[in-house]
């Protein structure tokens, strides 16, 4: 059976929402009207309302910056790679401008938001600072090749150096961060790891 539910975050005025009856955690909306105008439904995410396990224990690793870096140097990675395939067609090659162009969106992106100094700034712990500022320094050398880039041969050069670094970063991010879990989440990889085999 639906049951209705007013939820002030999600209710828009002269709607009743209820909940999903497949429990897959989504409501609906109806529009409640006297108009003959057809009913308007739209699904909706429900926040979860469920505490994280372990909250108060959560172990001192930071998530800031790092792992957004690994996502910014993993698509410009894949980007790069992508806009190598299209050299017979040259530097001037939509395919390959467009791709540059969105690499030096991704760099821009990561050097302003998720590694400004502010975000670097708040990071606790040591080892992972020295992988932020790392990670800013080689987001910048990247940027600034791409602003100069004058050919094919530059290109793949970037490109297989910026797949070595994303390597090289994703690594030593996993590394610290299984390093610095604490002992109690240690054995929770440790004992997953091992139902896994």
């Amino acid at each position: 059976m639906i049951r209705p539910r007013v939820t002030p975050e999600f209710s828009i005025p002269g709607t009743v929402t209820t909940e999903s009856p497949q429990g897959t955690g989504y409501r609906r909306s109806e529009q409640n009207s006297t108009t003959e105008s057809p009913q308007k439904e739209s699904v909706t995410p429900q926040k979860s309302q469920v505490a994280p396990k372990n909250a108060s224990n959560k172990s001192q690793v930071a998530t800031a910056c790092v792992p957004c870096a690994l996502g910014h140097f993993s698509t410009s990675a894949g980007l790069l790679n992508e806009a190598v395939r299209f050299k017979k067609e040259g530097m001037r090659s939509n395919e390959i401008l467009d791709r540059i162009g969105k690499v030096l969106e991704e760099q821009n992106a990561l050097e302003r938001v998720n590694l400004a100094p502010g975000e670097i700034a708040d990071i606790r712990n040591k080892w992972e600072r020295s992988i932020a500022e790392e990670a800013l320094e080689q987001s910048r050398g990247l940027r600034h090749k791409l602003e100069s880039i004058e050919g094919i041969d530059e290109l793949e050069k970037v490109a297989a150096d910026t797949a070595k670094y994303y390597k090289k970063l994703n690594r030593e991010w996993y590394k610290g961060r299984f390093a610095h879990l604490g002992k109690e989440r240690t054995e929770v990889v440790a004992n997953s790891a091992s139902r896994s085999k």
